[in-house]
C-alpha cells in the first residue's frame, strides 16, 4: 500500500474557504427562500473588461488559422507580455525589473505555494498573523511545522501578530529567519506598508541573510501615492525578496487565470554545503519541470490589460470595487463597529460587536441577516474577534446588505 504525506494530516480538517462554502450551502439547502450574499471569498463579480475581451476574441481567431496557430509556448511566459510587465509594472516605477526576470503562470495562490518546491525544508518561516492561509497550510504540508496548538498556530512557524495595537503592522522578528511572507496590501486586514516600513523589512533581510516572499496580489488597488506598490522600489530589495503578483482581482482574471512572479537573477540561496546558487535559475528549472505555461489566448487578453483602453477600464473597476468598500465602511461605522482597511484594498477588516467569536458572528450574521463574511479567526490566531467583508460585488448587493447590517446591528 503505497504511503501518503503524513504532513496532510496535520492540517485542520478544511481549508477556510471551502468550509465557508460548505456552511452557506448547508444554510441555503434548508432555506430556500433566503436570498444570501456572499462578502466572504474575494471573488470578483464585474465582466471583463472590453479591451480585455477583445483581445481575447482576436487571439481565439490567430488559433483558428494555420498561419498564426500556436501550440506549447514558453514555460517562463510569452515576451510580449513579460515586456508589458516589465515598462508598465516596474520600470514606470523606477524598479530595475527586466523582461527575463519575469514568469507568468496562472495564479499568484499557486505560485505563493509551488515556490516552496526550490527551498529546503529546514528553513525557519516567518508568517503575518492574521494572514492568507495558503502561506501557512503550504508549509504544512512542505514538512516545515509541527503539529497546531488550540490556537491553531503549528509549532515551527513564527507569527507575526498584527492587532490594532501595532495598527496591523508587525515588527520585525526579535531572531533571525530564513523566509518571511509579507502580503501588501494587506489580506485580511487592508493594511498597506510605507516605504518606511518595507525598508525596516529589507534591512533586515539583507542583514540575516533572510528571503522575504512578497504577495503584492492587491497592488492596484493602493489609493496613496506615497505607498509603494512594489517591494522593488525598495533599494536593496532585489537582493532579497521575490514578488508575486496577479491579474485576478485588478482585472477581473479569477476565472480566467493569469498572474506573475519576478524572481531577481541577483537572488542568491544557500546550498547545503553552505554555497550561495541562483534562485532564478531553480524556478526556471521547476517552472519548466512541472509547468506548461499559460495559454497564448489567456496571455494576450492580460496583455491588453496594458493598453490605453485597458487601463482606462481597468481604472474603472477598481474604483467601483473601492466606492463598494467605502459604502460597507461608512455603513458599519454609522452602527458603532470599528472597522479597517477598505481605502487602499478591497477588504474591510471589523471588529465583531458585543465580544462575538469570529464563527460566532459569521453564523449569527447567516442567520439573521443571510450575509457571507470571513471569520477572522479563519486567517490566523489574532484574527479571533474579527471578521472580513470583501467589496467583490455588485453595487445593489453592497447596498443591501449595509441595510440589513443596520438592520442587526443598529
Amino acid at each position: 500500500m503505497a504511503t501518503i504525506n503524513d504532513n496532510f494530516l496535520k492540517l485542520k480538517a478544511g481549508y477556510l474557504f471551502p468550509e465557508i462554502g460548505r456552511r452557506v450551502n448547508a444554510f441555503c439547502d434548508a432555506h430556500a427562500e433566503a436570498n444570501v450574499i456572499k462578502l466572504g471569498i474575494g471573488d470578483v463579480t464585474e465582466p471583463l473588461p472590453g479591451a480585455i475581451r477583445e483581445a481575447l476574441h482576436s487571439a481565439v481567431d490567430e488559433m483558428g488559422a494555420n498561419q498564426s496557430f500556436r501550440g506549447y509556448g514558453p514555460e517562463q511566459g510569452y515576451d510580449f507580455l513579460r515586456n508589458a510587465i516589465a515598462e508598465n509594472d516596474y520600470q514606470s516605477r523606477g524598479c530595475d525589473v527586466s523582461a527575463d526576470e519575469i514568469f507568468i503562470s496562472d495564479g499568484s495562490k499557486c505560485d505563493t505555494g509551488n515556490i516552496l518546491d526550490i527551498f529546503g525544508p529546514n528553513n525557519t518561516v516567518a508568517v503575518q498573523d492574521p494572514v492568507y492561509p495558503v502561506y501557512v497550510d503550504t508549509n504544512v504540508m512542505a514538512g516545515r511545522t509541527g503539529e497546531a496548538d488550540e490556537d491553531g498556530r503549528y509549532a515551527g512557524l513564527t507569527y507575526l501578530p498584527c492587532t490594532v495595537e501595532n495598527d496591523f503592522t508587525p515588527n520585525v522578528p526579535e531572531q533571525p529567519v530564513d523566509m518571511i511572507y509579507l502580503c501588501y496590501p494587506n489580506n485580511p486586514t487592508g493594511s498597506v506598508a510605507t516605504k518606511e516600513t518595507l525598508k525596516k523589512w529589507v534591512d533586515y533581510a539583507l542583514e540575516n541573510g533572510s528571503l522575504i516572499l512578497f504577495d503584492a496580489a492587491y497592488e492596484a488597488f493602493i489609493t496613496d501615492e506615497e505607498i509603494p506598490h512594489s517591494i522593488y522600489e525598495i533599494d536593496g530589495a532585489r537582493d532579497c525578496a521575490i514578488e508575486f503578483r496577479s491579474f485576478s482581482k485588478n482585472s477581473g482574471f479569477t476565472g480566467t487565470r493569469c498572474a506573475f512572479t519576478v524572481v531577481p537573477k541577483s537572488l542568491k540561496g544557500k546550498t547545503a554545503d553552505g554555497s550561495e546558487t541562483d534562485i532564478h535559475s531553480l524556478w526556471n528549472r521547476r517552472q519548466s519541470t512541472k509547468f506548461n505555461g499559460v495559454s497564448y489566448i489567456i496571455q494576450r487578453g492580460a496583455e491588453a490589460a496594458y493598453s490605453e483602453a485597458g487601463k482606462q477600464q481597468i481604472g474603472a473597476l477598481i474604483d467601483f470595487y473601492l466606492t463598494n468598500a467605502r459604502i460597507l465602511n461608512e455603513g458599519l461605522q454609522s452602527v458603532g463597529i470599528d472597522t479597517y482597511g477598505g481605502v487602499n484594498a478591497p477588504y474591510i477588516w471589523l471588529k465583531t460587536p458585543e465580544g462575538m467569536k469570529s464563527w460566532e458572528f459569521f453564523d449569527h450574521l447567516l442567520d439573521k441577516a443571510h450575509l457571507v463574511g470571513t471569520p477572522g479567526s479563519g486567517f490566523g490566531a489574532s484574527g479571533e474577534g474579527y471578521f472580513r467583508l470583501s467589496a467583490f460585488n455588485s453595487r445593489a448587493n453592497v447596498e443591501e446588505a449595509v441595510t440589513r447590517l443596520k438592520k442587526l446591528i443598529g
